[in-house]
């Protein structure tokens, strides 16, 4: 079973992942996880943290001379800006000086008073400080290890963005590769250059007002074979995975398959995807898709059907709430007081929608990756290349 762990604070000395069940020979090398790392980090309406921090991944264990060892994995992704922060974050006892001042006024839309209820705490820093995006870091160094396990399957995960504070942009019929392609070379990862020009625009028009903006990303991924997930269990169920790992990450306010939501307001002629046998668009791949199968002509349902993988691009929305640390403070209540305030201003990001695709990517490409294991699973990658092998002849068959 592939399962990860993260620990660490915002302005802590690191955050830190222990991946659990990745197979033995699988090459691997920092620069492959750091190049999405900076990706993470880009995106026009960031904030000062990321003129501050220059994100790259210490391989730490489970992986030597540049192969993985079949042994648990861990990542160390360091905060430069603990320097600023050691005595305020120190693990050992200081004095109420060092520690500096408690925050009793927590900020709308965080999970500052929440976690103080339920933590029993009496200073939200120790709330704020893990429930911050930051922490995301690390999910995106673990998934670029999934990507990297993907990879020898053929199967790839990509990802841009289609809105940004109401600018939307229509994917016409380019494939997923070119529009995540073109995405790369924009400031918001829309794969329109004139969108994305409205987009910028757009979230300027909302810093001037000490506002924030959020937006809709599109992950796909493809190469993906039918009959990941399964349709016997309520909790095995690809659909359900995906989405839930979308939700986790934070901000993240809805998913969609496919159609999504659209689909309650169709038809079912125009919502369900017909089926057809013969030649498979793409005829170069090492795995998945053979040159002839079963094949859809539309992906309405976004590459699942009862809860599993059918064979065609797996496609997911997510919408991304703003920032809610605004410029222009709203109101609160101060937790020792009781006394109303305008909510304190923290380094904060305008638009985080291009990063929170990157991070999509990330936690997408790990689910997939856990649930191509628990289906073709082995030791080594070359075992479970004669797995998967195997199944592929059996579809063949039929």
């Amino acid at each position: 079973m592939l399962r990860y762990l993260t620990a660490g604070e915002s302005h802590g000395r690191s955050l830190v992942a222990i991946v659990e069940g990745m197979p033995s020979g699988l090459n691997i090398e920092a620069s492959d996880i750091d190049k999405d790392l900076a990706r993470r980090q880009c995106g026009y309406g960031r904030g000062g943290r990321m003129a501050i921090e220059k994100d790259r991944v210490l391989l730490n264990s489970g992986i030597r001379h540049g192969q993985t060892l079949g042994s648990p994995v861990s990542l160390i992704v360091a905060n430069r800006d603990w320097e600023n922060w050691n005595e305020k974050m120190s693990e050992a006892r200081v004095t109420p000086k060092e520690a500096g001042v408690k925050v009793t006024r927590p900020r709308p839309g965080h999970a500052d008073l929440t976690g103080v209820l339920k933590y029993a705490r009496a200073d939200a820093r120790d709330i704020l400080e893990r429930s911050s995006a930051r922490e995301t870091a690390v999910r995106v160094a673990v998934g670029g290890l999934a990507k990297r396990l993907l990879s020898e399957f053929g199967i790839n995960v990509l990802s841009w963005v289609f809105e940004i504070g109401g600018v939307g942009y229509s994917e016409g019929t380019g494939s997923p590769e070119m529009l995540h392609g073109m995405a790369e070379g924009s400031e918001v990862r829309c794969p329109d250059q004139g969108v994305s020009e409205r987009m910028k625009r757009r979230i300027d028009q909302l810093k001037k007002r000490g506002d924030s903006v959020g937006g809709i990303f599109r992950v796909v991924a493809t190469g993906v074979p039918p009959g990941l997930g399964s349709h016997v269990q309520w909790d095995r169920k690809l659909d359900g995975k995906l989405a839930m790992a979308l939700m986790s990450v934070q901000a993240i306010k809805s998913v969609e398959v496919g159609m999504g939501a659209e689909v309650g307001k169709l038809p079912g002629s125009r919502v369900h995807d017909e089926i057809f046998y013969g030649a498979a668009s793409r005829k170069d791949a090492e795995f998945w898709p053979p040159k002839k199968r079963f094949y859809r002509k539309t992906n309405n349902a976004g590459g699942i059907e009862g809860g599993m993988s059918n064979g065609e691009p797996i496609i997911l929305s997510a919408a991304m709430k703003p920032i809610p640390t605004l410029y222009k403070p709203l109101l609160s209540v101060d937790m020792k007081t009781k006394k109303g305030f305008e909510a304190s201003v923290e380094r904060s990001d305008v638009c985080a929608v291009p990063a929170a695709s990157v991070i999509g990517e990330a936690v997408v490409a790990f689910e997939l990756a856990a649930l191509f294991l628990d289906k073709f699973g082995g030791d080594s990658i070359s075992e479970i290349k004669r797995n998967y092998r195997g199944y592929l002849a059996q579809i063949k068959r039929f």
